[in-house]
């Protein structure tokens, strides 16, 4: 089976979007370190397989008819990303995600990461209704496109956050020189997953 041009190009688009996983990855590259950036981002990635295997497994349409089902992730997820914002708000100095340099913390960040995307209740939802698109019937082997389709969608997710880690680490060194910026950029980003877990919250069953 080819990956088609629209697909890449429609995806990059997709993970290029900031949203609560770059926003993570990029606080973890700024305020930790630039290894801990890279396992931030294996965490928001690998916390896309639950939402994707639901959606090829059909599972994800027995989610989306259960306004129960939706709540309960929707909330847990509001709960969580205002947890964040309060943990990040309450820090005096620096944003300390987890100590990069001992393998808990590397665990700790990751899967961080990865329950953001998993208490994500529009990603599976997003993905039944993404993947479909770009599955070509007359191919065959519906279910291994989905797979294959989702497994370039996963790589391409990996990439594009550890760039964004990356580029944030580059900017640490002038965050650390001044307490004062450091301060003021922990509080934003504290503000904006405070922001980002009301708009969830707002978020209505579909």
């Amino acid at each position: 089976m080819m990956i088609s041009l629209e697909f890449l190009l429609t995806s990059l688009v997709v993970v290029l979007i900031p949203g609560t996983g770059v926003l993570y990855t990029v606080a973890t590259g700024l305020f930790v370190s630039r290894r801990a950036s890279f396992y931030a981002a294996a965490g928001c990635t690998l916390g896309i397989v639950p939402p994707l295997l639901a959606s090829v497994l059909g599972l994800a349409v027995i989610f989306h008819t259960s306004v129960l089902a939706f709540q309960i992730i929707k909330y847990a997820g509001v709960i969580y990303l205002l947890y964040l914002a309060w943990s990040m708000w309450r820090s005096s100095g620096p944003m300390s995600v987890a100590d990069g340099g001992h393998e808990k913390g590397a665990l700790s960040v990751a899967l961080k990461g990865l329950l953001i995307n998993i208490l994500n209740p529009k990603l599976s939802i997003f993905f039944l209704a993404f993947m479909p698109q770009f599955v070509h019937p007359e191919a065959g082997q519906p279910l291994m496109q989905m797979l294959l389709l989702g497994g370039v969608f996963m790589l391409m997710t990996l990439v594009v956050f550890i760039g964004y880690g990356l580029l944030a680490n580059q900017f640490r060194q002038w965050v650390t020189q001044s307490q004062r910026a450091g301060v003021v950029l922990q509080k934003l980003f504290a503000g904006s997953f405070a922001a980002l877990g009301l708009k969830l919250a707002m978020t209505e069953h579909s």
